[in-house]
């Protein structure tokens, strides 16, 4: 499996899945990637099979079913030494959520979901949040305001666990990106998250140390 990885070494793990459509390397996940490990800690990145397929042939794929997603992700966690952290675009967030809702006895610390899927575009009575109740660690969402996948109305409308917080991006889209009219700028929005993952994952790390 091929990672790229940001970050000092002997530092809190996050591992990072990418979205649906878009691989490790793109703008988006290394931002996010390149910020969180500028702030101590260890990130990351994987591609799941289909992506790693599509860079290697040039062919567009679709993804893997789910099964298959959860068995590469499943893979690296087992592949480190001692906690983690999972964070995931999209769709990767989606399936750090499952991971550790169907693994409670993976190390799984925390889940950060970046853009989280709450239903297929258009598609707003199929709702991706059964498995929700099953997580035991708690999970942070990042969502725009303006997500398709899940805007802050429909998703204000329903009953999350208390371990799920729900960050709201002003005006954002499914990538936090606001519009100019917002008077707030993608990277501004990327450096909110990036600061909230970084601050919460340190602030885990210590506590869990401390006890130790």
């Amino acid at each position: 499996m091929h990672t790229l990885i940001n970050g000092p070494e002997n530092s809190p793990i996050c591992l990072f899945a990418h979205g649906a459509g878009a691989p490790m390397d793109s703008d988006f996940m290394e931002a996010v990637a390149q910020g969180v490990g500028e702030k101590g800690i260890k990130v990351v990145r994987f591609e799941f099979p289909y992506m790693q397929e599509r860079r290697e042939t040039g062919k567009k794929r679709p993804p893997n079913r789910q099964p298959e997603l959860l068995a590469c992700f499943k893979e690296l966690v087992d592949s480190q030494q001692g906690d983690v952290y999972l964070m995931g675009k999209s769709m990767g967030g989606r399936m750090a959520s499952i991971l550790a809702a169907e693994h409670s006895e993976l190390p799984i610390q925390q889940v950060f979901a970046l853009g989280y899927p709450f239903h297929p575009l258009n598609k707003p009575e199929k709702l991706r949040v059964d498995h929700f109740p099953n997580m035991s660690c708690a999970m942070t969402i990042y969502q725009g305001q303006r997500d398709k996948l899940g805007d802050q109305g429909l998703v204000e409308s329903l009953v999350l666990p208390t371990n799920i917080e729900v960050a709201w991006l002003e005006d954002g889209d499914h990538d936090l990106k606001p519009r100019v009219k917002s008077g707030y700028t993608h990277d501004e929005h990327i450096q909110t998250v990036i600061n909230d993952i970084a601050g919460k994952i340190h602030a885990s790390y210590a506590s869990k140390n401390g006890e130790q």
